[in-house]
């Protein structure tokens, strides 16, 4: 089902050790492995043949990585608020391993100590959204699963903590729009993988 309005894509990055591994990665700057490469690579053969009018990136190697494979590095713009939740103490941790030390934590609900909370990732969930839609056409967005989930949640007028219903697998590709006109903003596609 195509659409008359612009469509914001969103691309989760490739496989990294720590996706594999469920270890939370914010700010870590780890590399794809070579499965999340290869399907990387794979990306834009899954996107339709649009000429987007921007392609932006988180700034986290893995999300540029997958960019580039995918073919659009050459058009690609860092975006600092794009970059996935700091996790502060929680980085590189596995939330059971978070859960024996606090039961009953939940990232969306209670944040990250010396990291950010859910509303500060709306925040700059919010500052994209506002520059997407100063942006006459489609744009393609590569991030991370954590922000990406809160994105879509404000994309819809949720609470950041909406982000907490939605699931993202690794090169997945997720498409927000609008349905009867650029008031009523919806979530068209999720997490195809």
């Amino acid at each position: 089902m195509s659409s008359a309005y612009p469509e914001v894509y969103l691309v989760r990055h490739g496989q990294t050790e720590w996706s594999l591994s469920g270890r939370h990665t914010g700010r870590t700057d780890i590399p794809l492995t070579a499965a999340g490469e290869e399907a990387a690579r794979k990306v834009a053969g899954r996107l339709p043949a649009i000429d987007f009018a921007a392609v932006w990136s988180s700034p986290s190697q893995r999300a540029q990585n997958t960019c580039a494979l995918a073919g659009f590095g050459d058009r690609r713009v860092v975006k600092d608020d794009l970059a996935e939740w700091d996790y502060g103490a929680y980085e590189g941790i596995t939330t059971k391993a978070i859960l024996a030390e606090r039961p009953g934590w939940q990232v969306f609900r209670d944040g990250c100590p010396n990291g950010e909370s859910a509303a500060d990732v709306g925040a700059r969930a919010d500052r994209i959204i506002g520059e997407l839609r100063a942006i006459n056409g489609s744009v393609l967005i590569f991030s991370s699963a954590h922000f990406l989930r809160v994105f879509a949640a404000r994309w819809v007028g949720l609470p950041p903590e909406g982000g907490e219903h939605l699931v993202l697998d690794t090169t997945s590709i997720s498409v927000l729009g609008y349905e009867h006109d650029l008031t009523e903003p919806v979530i068209r596609r999720w997490n195809e993988i």
